[in-house]
């Protein structure tokens, strides 16, 4: 018989099932990367592809224009996602040794600040005390916490390297997606262009879906707002090329 959801949600937090996903290695999600990096993949590849259109351009020059940008796009996010995730690292190693140097000259004054911490939470007398005496009795745990309740740092953070190579991947996979009906050579530039922007907005959707179903999120609605977000994108680079051509008789 099947368990319903409430049962396996009762066996998830058996307290042996518990210990075993706490004793289990942190993992680093890079959700939000291959999210960030398909949606801007498809959005510049076709808008490059809908401006060139719009303007005029022949289909080898929108196959052209539309795979500099893929890479040289592509390479520049992942270059700025591995820059950003460094930084935060950084920044959060340079306070982490801050709060080191402040927990040894001045140990009165950083149990005072734990103390406020936690009463502030609703914990007083005794539990309070002893709250305050489990956290600094072990110094890492201590700095943990002062990271999190004082700065609101998160302690685990992104590998850089992953995330860029996970940005730079799904820009590449999903931004090549609305390029591959310039490679047809048997139908017009008309129909090659309305097949790009068909398999660019079901890029858009599915990419809505899956970002719903990581987040629990509603799923055709999710796919819709990243459908009109990239089809409004793609709309503005095709009327803006539309507009030079006309303006300066191209």
């Amino acid at each position: 018989m099947k368990k319903s959801p409430l049962e396996d949600l009762e066996l998830e937090h058996l307290p042996e099932v518990i210990a075993q996903r706490l004793d289990a290695p942190q993992k680093t999600q890079n959700i939000s990367d291959a999210v960030l990096g398909a949606i801007d993949g498809c959005v510049t590849t076709f808008a490059i592809i809908a401006g060139a259109i719009g303007a005029g351009f022949s289909a080898s020059v929108a196959l052209i224009l539309g795979f500099a940008n893929l890479f040289a796009d592509g390479f520049s996010m992942a270059v700025s996602n591995y820059e950003a995730n460094k930084a935060q690292q950084e920044f959060i190693e340079s306070v982490r040794k801050t709060e080191a140097e402040h927990i040894q000259k001045i140990p009165k004054g950083e149990r005072e600040e734990i103390r406020q911490i936690f009463q502030r939470k609703g914990f007083e007398g005794d539990v309070l005390e002893k709250i305050v005496n489990t956290i600094t009795q072990n110094k890492n745990l201590w700095i943990d916490t002062m990271l999190l309740e004082e700065h609101g740092l998160q302690i685990q953070t992104q590998n850089p390297i992953k995330a860029a190579l996970t940005t730079f991947g799904a820009f590449l996979l999903v931004g090549a997606i609305p390029l591959i009906p310039f490679f047809i050579s048997a139908i017009t530039i008309n129909q090659q262009f309305i097949l790009s922007a068909i398999f660019a907005g079901m890029m858009f959707f599915m990419i809505g879906m899956l970002k719903s179903m990581v987040f629990a999120k509603p799923i055709f609605l999710s796919g819709v707002q990243t459908l009109v977000t990239g089809g409004a994108a793609a709309s503005l680079a095709f009327i803006t090329g539309y507009l030079l051509r006309t303006q300066f008789g191209i």
